[in-house]
């Protein structure tokens, strides 16, 4: 067969239909759908400033500039991911947001240092976003290193370890609140889980794709005479607020927190990486070594510029890989008018609060459907994986088993060096790890497989994950 070009509209044989990702929806489809990704991810992209303001000494308007900041950066590294440009950009359904795994050395660099600290953060954040820039063409090599058995036990642990969040969420997302875990909160989840469960079962067509949503907006509507809906934040939003550039004065660069910020950025790029091969598991589009190189590529892109716009580190969103799984929604333009919406969130405060009116248990529900559709996917490749051979069944029950100690025992490295933790408290990155060594060492080190198939850890033939990607 002929070679094709980079980032191809694929074509089914004997047919001119493009490929399910590539497809545009009707204006109103795409937007409620896209509306609905938002949803999805909305807690997850205001969370990290939510923390990371207070403990650094902004005030409450402060942080919710930074909030409004990271809506916005958030939409721009997500429609370089969708629709991208040059080779920069998955081409896939795939979500970009503020990533978790830098709050904790984000709070110890700028800590209670105002306005000074969050200026570190930029220049470190801006120089570890382009050090990945530049690496992007070699870290996607390791896609030859993630055969099924290695991605489907990375994918599983992605959902795994996204449950809690959704647990958290149930409860109320604030521990110091006094209703934190109370009847109500875990109640009002319980019934958010029920009402998406039958509209699922009982919808048809583009209703039951966004099912979701509509679980979302049927719960908070319940929420309201129950009293967990806070309209607070309406009240006091803007109508209207640009993220200045620089507001919190030009970055400043030092080299401790320089480091830390490149350790984070790594351990991001090895989740994109893995995130990207299960969505194109999910989607029908095998991720290559360039589609890879592309998404990092547009992940440390709008990493670099966000905090030009006063956000942070972006990542990819894997809860809405789940959304992905569950609607059967694979154009990447609707995930791009989710992005759109998402810098019209960080323009307009005021329709920002709106999204935010869904309370945190109503979300909880959801995403327990959302974050298991992961692990489920993970699940179905397992099954392809050859467990019977050799020792693959071995390699995912060691990897999953140290991934999972994050989320079992919270404090379980507790004594380890601050700086070890950014990747060690990551179950994904630190399961991802021991998997691939774990598949090199029974698998390819020290003696030949017996066969292809058994190297992969499943079929190969039927896997382009599994197979090195040709230039």
């Amino acid at each position: 067969m002929a070679a094709t070009p980079r980032f191809r509209t694929e074509i089914s044989e004997g047919t001119d239909r493009k490929h399910p990702v590539d497809e545009t929806l009707p204006p109103l489809k795409m937007f409620t759908s896209g509306l609905q990704h938002v949803a999805a991810m909305y807690a997850g992209v205001v969370a990290p400033p939510m923390i990371v303001g207070p403990a650094v000494g902004l005030t409450a308007k402060e942080t919710a500039f930074l909030m409004g900041a990271s809506l916005f950066t958030a939409g721009i590294a997500t429609l370089l991911q969708t629709l991208g440009f040059w080779r920069v950009g998955a081409r896939l359904p795939f979500v970009n947001g503020v990533s978790f795994a830098g709050v904790t050395p984000m709070i110890a660099i700028g800590k209670d240092r105002g306005h000074d600290g969050i200026a570190v953060i930029f220049g470190a954040i801006i120089v570890a976003s382009l050090l990945g820039f530049v690496l992007a063409p070699y870290f996607c090599k390791l896609v030859r290193f993630f055969p099924p058995v290695v991605t489907g036990t990375v994918i599983t642990l992605i959902g795994v370890s996204l449950l809690p969040v959704a647990f958290n969420w149930s409860q109320g997302g604030n521990a110091g609140a006094d209703d934190y875990g109370s009847t109500t909160n875990i109640t009002m989840a319980a019934v958010t889980l029920v009402i998406v469960l039958a509209l699922r079962k009982l919808l048809r067509g583009f209703l039951q794709q966004i099912a979701i949503l509509l679980g979302l907006v049927i719960g908070t509507l319940i929420a309201i005479p129950v009293g967990i809906t806070d309209f607070g934040t309406l009240g006091d939003a803007d109508l209207v607020g640009f993220p200045t550039p620089f507001h919190f004065g030009a970055p400043q660069f030092e080299i401790a927190a320089i480091v830390s910020m490149c350790i984070v950025m790594l351990v991001c790029m090895t989740e994109s990486t893995a995130d990207m091969l299960a969505l194109g598991r999910i989607v029908g589009r095998p991720a290559d070594e360039r589609t890879i190189e592309g998404g990092l590529r547009a992940d440390t892109l709008g990493s670099a510029i966000s905090p030009l716009f006063n956000g942070f580190m972006c990542s990819a969103f894997a809860q809405n890989i789940g959304l992905v799984a569950m609607t059967k929604v694979r154009s990447r333009f609707v995930v791009a008018a989710g992005g759109a919406i998402l810098v019209v969130l960080g323009l307009v405060p005021v329709a920002a609060s709106v999204i935010a009116l869904v309370p945190l248990p109503v979300l909880g529900g959801a995403g327990i459907v959302l974050f298991g559709s992961v692990a489920a996917s993970g699940i179905q490749t397992l099954a392809a994986a050859a467990l019977e051979k050799g020792e693959n069944a071995l390699i995912v029950a060691t990897a999953v088993g140290i991934g999972l100690i994050p989320i079992a025992a919270p404090d379980f490295y507790h004594a380890f060096p601050e700086d070890l933790l950014v990747v060690l408290d990551s179950g994904i990155s630190t399961g991802c790890v021991v998997a691939i060594l774990l598949n090199l060492a029974f698998n390819h080190l020290g003696r030949k497989p017996a066969s292809d198939e058994e190297a992969a850890g499943g079929e190969p033939s039927k896997d382009p994950v599994a197979l090195p990607v040709a230039h």
